[in-house]
C-alpha cells in the first residue's frame, strides 16, 4: 500500500528538463536532458538521457520545460518499434516499471560489466543497446582478491557469507566499527576447521566492503578508464544509483542530473578523479571547469544576485551546510548497507532454524 497522496505521486512522475550542448562538430547541438528530483527513478532517467544524447529519441517542442513518465515510455516504445524489430515491445513495456521503482542489481567484484540479477532485470538495457558498467572491483593483486573470488564473487554472496559466518560465530563477527572481529573468539576451540575458515574469509570480505563503501575502487576506476570507449555513452551503477558515464579525451565524466543544478548552465558533467569524490570537479558542455553563478543564486540576474547577497549566509556557513549534507548522505548510505546486511543475516538464521527443525521430525 502506498502512503503517498495522488498529488505526490503525480509530481514524482514529472521531471524538469535542462538545456546543455552535446556532440562533436559539426553535429554539436543544444539538447535538453532530464533532471532528477529526490524521488526520481535513476534507472529510467539514465536510459532516457542516453537515448536523448544519442539522438535516438527527441522530446518536442525543443523548449519544453518538463516531461512525464508516460510520455517518455511512449517515446522509448516508439524507438524500439521502429529500430529494433526483434524486440518484443510488450515485454519491453512490462520491464519499464522496474526501472521506475528500482532495480535489483548485484555487481560482481571481478568484472566491470558483470552483474547477477533476476530474469529480465537487464533486458531493457540490452534492447536499447546500452551497456551497464560498475567500478566496484577488487584489485587482483590485493590480499582480498583470492578470498572474494573463491567465496563471494558478488555483493549478495558477500553479504550472505558474512551473515552465515556471524551465525556460526554466535554474533561475534558483525560488531561495531570501533571493533575488529577476530576468528579466534571465545568458544572458537569448539569450531570445526571448516567453520574457522568461513569466519576468517568473512572477516576479509567484510573488511573489503567496509573499505569500499563508495562502491568504487581505484582498480575499478582504472578499469573503467580502459574499458569505456571514447564518445560512447554507458550507464554507471554506483551507490544504488545509475548515472550516465562518458569518456572525453581519456577522462571519465558523469552527467550531472541533480535537480539542484537545473539553473546552473555551467554544471553539466562531473569528472571522476577519485573514489570518494573529494577531488572531482564540475565542467560545462565544453568540458571546461565550471564557474556556476553560485548556490541559491543560480540562474538569477546580476541585479538579483547583488540584492540577495545582503541576506546570504557567509561562505563559512555555506561550507558547513554543504559538509553537513554530505555527512548526512554518507550516514544514510551506511544505514542502507547495515540494514541490508542485517536483513540477510536474519534470513540466514531463519533458514538454519528451519533446517534444524526438519532434522527433529520423524516420519512414521
Amino acid at each position: 500500500m502506498s502512503l503517498e497522496s495522488p498529488t505526490m505521486q503525480s509530481s514524482a512522475e514529472v521531471w524538469y528538463m535542462k538545456e546543455i550542448r552535446f556532440g562533436t562538430e559539426p553535429s554539436r547541438r543544444p539538447i535538453r536532458i532530464i533532471t532528477q528530483n529526490f524521488n526520481g527513478p535513476c534507472s529510467f532517467i539514465a536510459i532516457c538521457n542516453i537515448l536523448i544524447l544519442r539522438g535516438n529519441i527527441t522530446i518536442e517542442p525543443p523548449d519544453r520545460q518538463a516531461v512525464s513518465y508516460e510520455h517518455l515510455c511512449q517515446l522509448v516504445a516508439e524507438y524500439l518499434l521502429l529500430n529494433c524489430p526483434d524486440v518484443d515491445i510488450s515485454s519491453a513495456l512490462s520491464i519499464m516499471p522496474y526501472t521506475q521503482k528500482g532495480m535489483d542489481l548485484n555487481p560482481l567484484f571481478t568484472a566491470a560489466t558483470s552483474f547477477r540479477t533476476g530474469a529480465g532485470e537487464l533486458k531493457l538495457f540490452e534492447q536499447v543497446g546500452i551497456e551497464l558498467v560498475h567500478g566496484w572491483l577488487v584489485d587482483p593483486e590485493s590480499p582480498e582478491a583470492e578470498v572474494l573470488t573463491r567465496t563471494a564473487g558478488d555483493y549478495d554472496s558477500a553479504a550472505m557469507l558474512i551473515a552465515d559466518a556471524d551465525h556460526t560465530a554466535k554474533g561475534q563477527l558483525v560488531v561495531g566499527d570501533s571493533d575488529e572481529p577476530q576468528a579466534g573468539t571465545s568458544g572458537s576451540a569448539t569450531l570445526s576447521e571448516e567453520d574457522r575458515q568461513k569466519i576468517e574469509d568473512a572477516i576479509v570480505v567484510r573488511r573489503f566492503l567496509d573499505n569500499t563503501r563508495s562502491q568504487l575502487t581505484y582498480h575499478g576506476l582504472f578499469t573503467l578508464a580502459n574499458t569505456v570507449r571514447p564518445g560512447i555513452l554507458v550507464a554507471l551503477y554506483r551507490n544504488l544509483h545509475l548515472s550516465v558515464l562518458y569518456k572525453h579525451e581519456q577522462a571519465l565524466y558523469s552527467l550531472v542530473t541533480d535537480f539542484v543544478f537545473l539553473k546552473e548552465p555551467s554544471v553539466v558533467w562531473e569528472r571522476l578523479e577519485d573514489v570518494d569524490g573529494g577531488s572531482s570537479t564540475f565542467v560545462d558542455s565544453d568540458f571546461v571547469r565550471a564557474s556556476p553563478a553560485g548556490g541559491d543564486f543560480a540562474g538569477q540576474t546580476a541585479e538579483e544576485i547583488v540584492h540577495a547577497e545582503s541576506y546570504a549566509p557567509s561562505d563559512l556557513a555555506l561550507a558547513q551546510q554543504l559538509q553537513a549534507e554530505e555527512h548526512n548522505r554518507a550516514r544514510y548510505e551506511r544505514e542502507l548497507y547495515e540494514r541490508d546486511l542485517a536483513m540477510r543475516q536474519a534470513e540466514m538464521v531463519t533458514k538454519k532454524d528451519k533446517r534444524k527443525g526438519k532434522k527433529g521430525c520423524l516420519i512414521m
